[in-house]
């Protein structure tokens, strides 16, 4: 079976898209299309904007998105999903793929998550941090034992597990999990604590959004973060989708179950390959690939 996984913030970079923009009518119908939803012109923004600019959650989410949705888009025919799959933001690019979402509306659904992370960032002084190099289990205890807001967020591969929480929390973390072994313990260059407690004012702005959007069934399975295994009915995926914003990002899990239930390769759609690597981690002969469109690989 053929998986298709769709990359989450970090992925972006300078020019991402233009390619698609210029060598393809459906791309830039597309790519207009979402500047008159947004309100501005985010593909000049993707094209040629400095890195600092493509950083901005509020612009992050909806350029990778695009990226991923209208490449998939421009996939075609050869577009046949068996099961997908989307690290963090790139879920909602997943459910535009398998037909859950509207490409409108999973934009507008994008743009609110983005613009509410944003704000609960900026309400409380707070940071993640890569931990490389010692079992779950570890990382969650050192976790439990500090006075303060810190859990696992992102479950990225076995051996890479990013925590998140307040700024103070977060630094005695990665001292203690220094201390207990950890090959790496980096704070993140990020906007603040994705995928912990501190979003929950983030999380009850978007659990409006997605419940007024219609969910549709999907064409096939998405693997969901919140939960790790195949969902198929639109009011679970509404709420997994919503946990998923205080909720940890259970991306090992979601390989590991991917495999377990057929998947005999995987394409990446959209900016980088990150997810590639993320599944030679978990088994080195798995078939990966990027999705590719005129020979030109993007």
């Amino acid at each position: 079976m053929k998986a298709y996984v769709f990359p989450g913030q970090g992925a972006q970079f300078t020019g991402m898209g233009k390619d698609l923009f210029d060598s393809n009518p459906l791309a830039k119908e597309l790519f207009i299309k979402a500047d008159e939803i947004l309100g501005f012109e985010i593909h000049k923004i993707m094209f040629y904007g400095s890195d600092e600019e493509l950083k901005q959650t509020r612009i992050t989410q909806p350029a990778i998105f695009l990226h991923s949705t209208i490449l998939a888009a421009c996939l075609g025919e050869s577009f046949q999903p068996e099961m997908v799959a989307g690290h963090s933001l790139g879920e909602i690019s997943a459910l535009v793929a398998n037909k859950t979402l509207r490409f409108e509306d999973g934009l507008n659904l994008v743009y609110k998550r983005a613009l509410a992370m944003q704000k609960a960032c900026e309400a409380q002084p707070s940071t993640m941090a890569a931990i490389i190099g010692l079992e779950d289990k570890i990382i969650e205890d050192v976790c439990a034992s500090i006075n303060g807001v810190v859990v696992a967020a992102n479950y990225n591969c076995p051996g890479q597990l990013v925590i998140s929480g307040e700024l103070s929390a977060v630094e005695e973390a990665c001292i203690k999990l220094k201390e207990v072994g950890a090959k790496m313990a980096v704070v993140l260059q990020v906007g603040g604590a994705f995928h912990s407690p501190l979003m929950e004012s983030a999380k009850e702005e978007l659990a409006k959004a997605i419940e007024a959007t219609e969910f549709s069934t999907p064409i096939c399975p998405i693997y969901q973060n919140v939960v790790a295994k195949a969902v198929y009915d639109p009011n679970e995926i509404k709420r997994n989708l919503i946990d998923q914003l205080t909720a940890p990002v259970k991306w090992t899990q979601t390989m590991q179950q991917m495999i377990a239930d057929g998947a005999s390769s995987v394409v990446e759609v959209g900016p980088g390959k990150v997810l590639q690597g993320l599944f030679k981690k978990v088994d080195r002969a798995f078939s990966t690939s990027s999705a590719v469109i005129e020979n030109t690989e993007v």
